[in-house]
């Protein structure tokens, strides 16, 4: 027999997979608190209970999805040898994401559109906060590569450069893949961070 803590660990866990499936089908805008709870099989009442709201549903959801994404992104990095290895292990977690990190894409989209569509609010906060901390991190992992030698010190913006044309190639790369390849990613990529092509 579970215990309350299994029981309680078990709610939380189908109310978040049920949010994924619910927010993927309708949207942030269009997943209410009662579909997702239905699609969980618990009440609403445990939804609140779990998370206070449907957005602080999502930052749940979001800050689980990203811990996924970037230690798979960790495990990539590593095993990559070269710049344009590292370049395009960083493109692939974007434009050819699988599972939760592929959702965690398309919900990143969908939550930016909500969040500039509405009035200030604490989900708004949080996403600039998200963004702010991506930022600073994938700085910060260019200046190491910088102290291995292997690209220039990059500039303070690095980061911001790179996380927007992540997200704009990948934008492009879902809709028409032949016309925004991955060569054309390793490019802009390389650009930005003033690396030239092996050989």
């Amino acid at each position: 027999m579970a215990t309350q803590a299994e029981r309680k660990d078990e709610t939380r866990a189908l109310l978040l997979s049920a949010a994924a499936a619910v927010f993927a089908e309708r949207g942030v805008e269009g997943a209410s608190v009662d579909a997702i709870a239905e699609a969980a099989g618990r009440t609403s009442g445990a939804l609140y209970s779990h998370f206070g709201s449907k957005e602080g549903l999502l930052i749940e959801l979001l800050e689980s999805w990203r811990s996924e994404v970037s230690a798979a992104i960790l495990v990539d990095l590593s095993h990559a040898r070269t710049v344009d290895e590292r370049l395009v292990a960083l493109w692939h977690e974007f434009a050819h994401a699988k599972g939760a990190a592929r959702q965690w894409v398309q919900l990143e989209h969908e939550l930016w559109r909500w969040a500039t569509r509405a009035q200030a609010n604490e989900l708004g906060n949080v996403i600039a906060a998200r963004y702010r901390t991506a930022r600073e991190a994938m700085t910060a992992l260019f200046e190491e590569w910088a102290l291995e030698g292997l690209i220039p010190a990059p500039n303070g913006d690095a980061g911001a450069a790179v996380i927007g044309l992540l997200i704009g190639l990948e934008m492009q790369h879902r809709l028409d893949g032949a016309a925004v390849t991955d060569a054309i990613a390793l490019a802009g990529l390389r650009a930005l961070l003033g690396h030239r092509e092996a050989g």
